[in-house]
């Protein structure tokens, strides 16, 4: 199991195979690795990085005061330095993507290029406060059959997903405990979120913009309820270049084995390499 150790002493998961161009890739707010386990079979002449944030997945918890965007940015780098590598391109879901973009603004030389699944410089109320009603609490499951029903239910703007998929979606967000399924997380990440939507939000436009200059992608759901269709299109009106890609039959977040997913990182991952 590869591991590292942070510059605070956090110690860390991550995955390092294949080989080609770099791509380090960056999870959603409470997922893991394995977030990218279904691109991943896609992938081709790539050297595919995935890391679990501090608190996620198989790395160490940690204060929950160091679950924030600029220190998983900071552990993000410090993967890069740990393997050797100067430079790469990050695919960013969700969470992951506001990483790259706090990482064009503070590390730009680092990266060679930027995809964003479902993620933009604003971020939908809606969508938002879905993500807040189940932080950081344990689910009522005792099994992943029944954990996958509940999400094939719950997860509106998904239609014609099959049930094998969900399974799998379940497989990824829980563990088997005792007498019920557990989250493969530290539950004081809600804390952290909670604590930092006290202060007034950021505009993150300025963010978006430093990606000037990198080959640039950008997935949407075309159901999102996170990455509105309105901030999409200042997207494509800032960046007429990006590479844009809406997932029919996709809420927040695309599972990235879509053709229209595949088509859009292929074409980018060409620019980058």
């Amino acid at each position: 199991m590869p591991r590292f150790f942070a510059s605070d002493g956090v110690a860390l998961h991550y995955e390092d195979e294949g080989s080609g161009l770099p791509l380090l890739c960056l999870s959603g707010l409470t997922r893991d690795t394995r977030d990218f386990d279904f691109l991943a079979p896609h992938l081709d002449r790539v050297r595919l990085i995935r890391m679990d944030y501090r608190g996620r997945g198989q790395s160490d918890w940690a204060p929950h005061e160091t679950y924030q965007i600029p220190v998983e940015g900071r552990d993000a780098l410090e993967i890069l330095d740990h393997l050797g590598l100067e430079k790469a391109a990050v695919l960013g879901t969700s969470r992951g993507g506001l990483i790259a973009m706090v990482l064009a603004a503070t590390a730009r030389d680092r990266l060679t290029g930027v995809a964003l699944n479902d993620i933009g410089p604003e971020i939908a109320a809606e969508g938002l406060e879905f993500i807040k009603g189940y932080l950081g609490k344990q689910p009522p499951f005792r099994t992943f059959e029944e954990a996958a029903e509940k999400r094939a239910a719950a997860m509106t703007g998904f239609p014609n997903v099959p049930m094998e998929r969900w399974l799998a979606e379940a497989q990824i967000l829980y563990r088997q405990g005792a007498d019920k399924l557990r989250i493969t997380y530290d539950p004081k990440l809600r804390e952290a979120v909670l604590d930092s939507g006290a202060q007034p939000a950021p505009d993150l436009w300025p963010l978006f913009d430093m990606l000037k200059g990198l080959p640039l992608c950008a997935l949407r759901g075309a159901n999102s309820d996170l990455l509105s269709p309105e901030c999409f299109a200042e997207m494509k009106r800032r960046r007429p270049d990006m590479i844009a890609a809406e997932v029919p039959d996709r809420g927040h977040i695309p599972f990235l084995d879509e053709a229209e997913s595949l088509d859009a990182l292929g074409r980018w991952l060409k620019m980058v390499g």
